[in-house]
């Protein structure tokens, strides 16, 4: 009889490892499908298969996991992000295999094309325009009114996002993200949008459930590198079916049915406001919040849903969850860092993580990137949590040496 096998198409340094381990629990045969495995250096676990292809090329990966399937029975085929999440879909179609609608998460993908679509609907989103050159975001920023956020129109992890107060912070990253130092994953396209002011909420999906409503921090501006992240977030019943509400909304304008979707708000003077609809499930350590403060394992239910097993997304329990990321307040040379040891020793830490070692090389870059490790603690109530946390992350420390010279260590201009 054929093991069972799940397909992966590219990983993350964030959830890939989570959705590893949730595979071989379940028993399934893990096949990493990857143009460049490598990058991935928890890929080296026994058990884990992984193939070199060109994951842009949709005939070469059917090909592939027509292969594949002569050896394997293919339970299901996913991905941890969503940048390959349409194709996918495309491959499930493909095989009769469960998965998303590949055109559902094409144009939720793309920021603008999103955005008018929630806007069709009377979803309730800052004022937005699309530039594709320096002239064009001008005019865009001058209709709209400054501050505006600059962004791409399709990326994620906060890349390229920059609040920008006047007219030379509105030049000078234009001319970082045309200029050849961004990377884009598609042509060039900026969406310059109104900046919603107020507190960050966000909801994780699960089809059409909701199934918890968290709240984060980030900053300092302009760029909105993570800081804090909550799960339940303190609010009252109103708010939280306001943006219960909000969300089921966003699901229908989108056609997102299927699988994990992660929506993002800022709670303004006019209420919940729509950041990002994103067809995937928020990155590392949401689900792990999610999994203390519920008891619910997001990444499993996933899996089960995409190799067309029974999921069960009912709460087993209610606590507070918290994670506080560890952000390097300089560029230069990583000397040392430590104290992760005592901090993961303290009572009610359910995990620290480090993303670096000793003489790593940091640079800066306005976002996700910039994280160098988190903690996360869990209780029954907040202001305990809060207090495991506190205890924690004072427990960790870390020396950086500036670059000597700006040479040292080219660092992207206004990222």
């Amino acid at each position: 009889m054929a093991r069972r096998a799940l397909i992966l198409l590219e990983g993350s340094r964030y959830n890939g490892p989570l959705y590893v381990q949730a595979a071989m629990q379940l028993g399934l045969h893990t096949i990493v499908l990857s143009a460049d495995p490598e990058q991935y250096d928890y890929l080296g676990v026994d058990g884990i298969e992984t193939i070199r292809i060109d994951t842009a090329d949709l005939d070469a990966l059917i090909r592939e996991c027509s292969r594949l399937h002569a050896t394997y029975d293919i339970a299901g085929i996913t991905s941890v992000g969503d940048s390959f999440y349409a194709t996918v879909g495309k491959l499930c179609r493909h095989f009769d295999l469960p998965g998303p609608n590949p055109t559902s998460i094409e144009q939720c993908c793309d920021k603008f094309k999103q955005r008018q679509l929630l806007e069709e609907d009377g979803v309730p989103i800052p004022a937005y325009r699309l530039a594709a050159d320096a002239t064009e975001v001008e005019s865009a920023a001058e209709e709209i009114g400054l501050p505006v956020i600059i962004k791409p129109a399709v990326g994620s992890g906060s890349r390229g996002v920059r609040l920008c107060g006047n007219v030379n912070e509105l030049a000078e990253h234009t001319t970082y993200l045309l200029g050849g130092k961004h990377v884009w994953q598609s042509s060039p396209r900026i969406l310059v949008e109104e900046f919603a002011q107020g507190p960050l909420y966000w909801t994780d999906i699960m089809g059409d459930q909701i199934i918890g409503i968290g709240i984060g921090d980030s900053g300092p501006l302009p760029h909105f590198v993570d800081r804090e992240w909550t799960v339940p977030a303190p609010m009252t019943d109103d708010e939280h079916q306001r943006i219960a509400d909000v969300s089921l909304s966003c699901l229908r304008a989108l056609g997102l049915d299927w699988g994990p979707t992660g929506i993002e708000f800022r709670w303004t003077k006019r209420g919940p406001v729509v950041i990002e609809v994103n067809p995937r499930l928020h990155g590392a350590p949401t689900s792990q919040l999610v999994h203390l403060a519920y008891g619910v394992d997001l990444v499993t239910e996933h899996i089960k849903l995409a190799i067309g097993e029974e999921w069960n997304l009912r709460r087993r329990h209610s606590h507070t969850a918290a994670a506080r990321f560890l952000v390097a307040d300089r560029d230069g040379t990583l000397d040392w860092i430590g104290g992760n040891s005592r901090a993961a020793a303290v009572p009610g830490v359910a995990e620290v993580k480090l993303y670096v070692e000793p003489k790593t090389l940091i640079v800066r870059k306005g976002d996700r990137r910039d994280m160098i490790g988190y903690v996360i603690a869990a209780s029954p109530a907040h202001d305990r949590t809060e207090a495991i946390l506190q205890r924690a992350v004072d427990l960790i420390d870390w020396s950086i040496t500036p670059f000597s010279t700006p040479g040292d260590q080219e660092r992207p201009a206004a990222p």
